[in-house]
């Protein structure tokens, strides 16, 4: 595949951070976050974080409420208006560019990119992940506070990008030319195991393409050339899932990366595999089908 036009990187180093810090304009922040211990993110925010950064919850910030019965996933989308307004109060307007920040350590490195896909599905371009996190950052030298800010609320526009999201039906009801992708690990893919959803398995025809292989040792994102060869797609159109429309976003991120912008060739189904499960007339797979070769 040859890379398309050059895009502006998604990502931001903690050296960039670090230069930029006093820019008026910069907005940044802390999504950090642990399914395993909602408290955690927060605490370790509290502890210290970015200074000037506002912390994002991915359960009260960065999610809807969950809908009886599953429908639309573990964490639906906001509501566009909602999430406008919480940005707002948080001091991001129209015209501030953002840094998204977590902790890559121990496979969590996903909550800023959802924060990042959720300011681009507004509308909003100068957003982008600190590659490496907050390791990266405390590595560069980067100070840290532990003050809250009080930011100036600020107007934000949201300008919704439909064309980023696929629903079930859409899943379903795909062309043979568009690639669904999977970004859970190989045993849940398999179906061998499901910590957190109701069924096993995985969407049938769905290839297994695991976010964390697109991260290096040091949580940083790995080359436009080796996402493109990890992801193994080609310049095919994709929708990519996951558990609850979080993980997957790196592998959204890593495709921009590779050259291939968010929108109709490069969507979240953003109930993934949460919603999927929700409609017990849905079918499912388990096996190894389409996982990526050792």
């Amino acid at each position: 595949m040859t890379l398309s036009s050059p895009l502006t990187s998604p990502l931001k180093s903690a050296d960039w951070l670090l230069a930029h810090r006093n820019d008026p304009d910069l907005r940044v922040l802390d999504c950090r976050y642990a399914l395993s211990d909602p408290l955690l993110g927060r605490l370790a925010y509290l502890e210290g974080h970015v200074p000037g950064a506002a912390y994002a919850d991915l359960e009260t910030d960065l999610s809807g409420p969950v809908q009886p019965g599953g429908a639309g996933g573990r964490h639906p989308l906001p509501d566009p208006q909602v999430l406008a307004a919480w940005l707002g109060a948080a001091g991001i307007g129209d015209g501030s560019t953002v840094v998204c920040y977590d902790d890559p350590s121990g496979g969590q490195g996903f909550y800023a990119a959802r924060a990042w896909w959720l300011l681009r599905w507004l509308g909003h371009r100068e957003v982008y992940v600190l590659d490496g996190g907050w390791p990266a950052y405390l590595a560069a030298g980067g100070e840290v506070s532990t003050e809250e800010p009080t930011p100036t609320p600020a107007n934000f526009t949201p300008q919704v990008q439909p064309e980023m999201v696929a629903t079930a039906g859409e899943v379903q009801a795909r062309s043979a030319d568009t690639v669904l992708i999977d970004a859970r690990a190989p045993e849940r893919y398999r179906g061998e195991t499901e910590p957190l959803d109701r069924k096993a398995g995985h969407i049938p025809g769905a290839v297994n393409r695991p976010f964390s292989a697109g991260l290096d040792e040091q949580g940083r994102f790995r080359s436009a050339e080796a996402q493109t060869e990890r992801l193994n797609v080609g310049d095919a159109p994709t929708i990519t899932y996951c558990g609850s429309g979080v993980s997957a976003t790196p592998n959204l991120l890593a495709r921009e990366l590779a050259g291939i912008p968010l929108g109709p060739d490069n969507r979240l189904y953003a109930g993934s595999w949460s919603d999927w499960v929700s409609d017990d007339t849905r079918p499912i797979a388990t096996g190894a089908g389409n996982e990526p070769a050792k």
